[in-house]
């Protein structure tokens, strides 16, 4: 480990007394490598799943004027009507469902939503089935929660990049399977499933009584559909009473990470379980947040076709550059904005990231991170601007190339 990765604490005997899966939860490569190269001077960052675009001024100005309204006092549990409003008029525009405000549940980031959706489906010692390689907070998410991690990994070929595999999927299923979550677009693969496959997994999970964890935040960034397409959504397949939970995020569309917004969508009929989980985890999203998110929802769809745009150049110039190295192996992502990829001759990613940190100065992710099947890969995003992903395409190509 490098020095500035060396513990900088004094053990303490009170660690021995820590509930024993807090101890094991993993800690994050991501975060591992991003303090290693954070202080690097003209370092470009492509480590995080964000944009280097900051939030758009009226969605700022949206909070601030409820801030000077005096909107700092505590609020709805499960979201204020005005943003519930506005998420149920935006999915039904979007996928056609019928706009009904009772679906929607404000949470404080798409994380809390994960979170909220496994205390709702999974106990203490059962397990959660997850295609892998997955962005390691679910696994880790399930493991706080008591939970078992059950991985199914994807298949990987040139032609045709990570698949999912049904029967392998169904294979993991077990008697003490609660639940199977699914994130298509997938980071960090872009991995995108097609309507048969979603089929398929609702059909897996009705067999067996499960829930389907859904995670489509991605689904705007889906390079196959054309302008203003959408990914195939399990939207388009359910049953109103299914066991589906879509965890969503105000993050990626609108450039909003570091305001922690985001909603769970759920049948009416759990609104009192789903609003007891909020109440005892964050007590509700402040109020002038979710002012921001209705800003966001009904002003913000120029500001997302442009993120859209951005991401396919960016994808392109990072293909097209990788391609000419020779040395690495990928498929052209279909969703999301990573570019997954393996470097012949490198076999341990942790230390190839920290790697192009010293050499390079780029910042990327471990493939290490995201646990099984992920391990000979490294991830890159390119949701950034051109210039800038052109840069550091060219200084990942002349490393590759030494």
């Amino acid at each position: 480990m490098p020095a500035s990765l060396a513990p900088s604490f004094t053990p303490s005997p009170l660690v021995d007394h820590v509930r024993p899966q807090a101890l094991a939860l993993p800690e994050s490569g991501i975060v591992e490598v991003f303090n290693y190269g954070r202080t690097r001077e003209g370092l470009i960052p492509l480590w995080a799943g964000e944009g280097d675009l900051p939030t758009p001024s009226f969605i700022a100005e949206a909070a601030t004027r409820s801030l000077a309204a005096g909107e700092t006092f505590y609020t709805w549990q499960r979201g204020i009507p005005d943003l519930r409003a506005a998420i149920a008029s935006y999915m039904t525009r979007l996928y056609g469902v019928a706009e009904d405000p009772e679906r929607y549940f404000v949470t404080g980031s798409g994380m809390h939503a994960v979170q909220v959706a496994l205390a709702l489906t999974v106990s203490a010692g059962e397990e959660v089935i997850i295609p892998s390689p997955e962005w390691p907070n679910i696994a880790a998410a399930a493991e706080a929660a008591g939970a078992r991690p059950v991985y199914v990994p994807f298949s990987f070929d040139a032609g045709r990049g990570f698949r999912l595999d049904l029967d392998r999927l169904e294979s993991a299923v077990t008697p003490r399977t609660r639940a199977i979550f699914i994130n298509t677009p997938a980071n960090p693969t872009g991995y995108v499933a097609s309507l048969d496959e979603l089929r398929g997994v609702l059909d897996i999970a009705r067999r067996h009584g499960l829930w389907i964890i859904a995670d489509e935040i991605y689904g705007r960034f889906y390079y196959a559909a054309g302008e203003g397409g959408l990914a195939p959504s399990f939207h388009s397949i359910m049953e109103p009473e299914e066991r589906i939970l879509f965890v969503q995020t105000f993050s990626k569309n609108w450039a909003m990470t570091g305001w922690r917004v985001g909603w769970l969508e759920a049948h009416p009929s759990l609104g009192d379980v789903i609003e007891n989980l909020i109440q005892y985890s964050n007590s509700g999203v402040a109020a002038f947040m979710q002012r921001a998110g209705v800003a966001a929802l009904e002003r913000g769809e120029s500001f997302v076709a442009h993120q859209i745009e951005r991401a396919k150049r960016g994808r392109d110039i990072v293909a097209e550059g990788l391609a000419s190295s020779n040395r690495v192996r990928f498929a052209q992502p279909e969703g999301a904005f990573y570019m997954f990829f393996g470097v012949e001759g490198e076999d341990d990613t942790r230390q190839l990231a920290l790697k192009l940190v010293d050499e390079a100065n780029i910042g990327l992710a471990p493939g290490t991170a995201f646990g099984p099947g992920g391990e000979e890969y490294i991830r890159l995003c390119f949701a950034r601007g051109e210039a800038q992903v052109a840069e550091a395409t060219d200084r990942l190509v002349r490393w590759l190339k030494r």
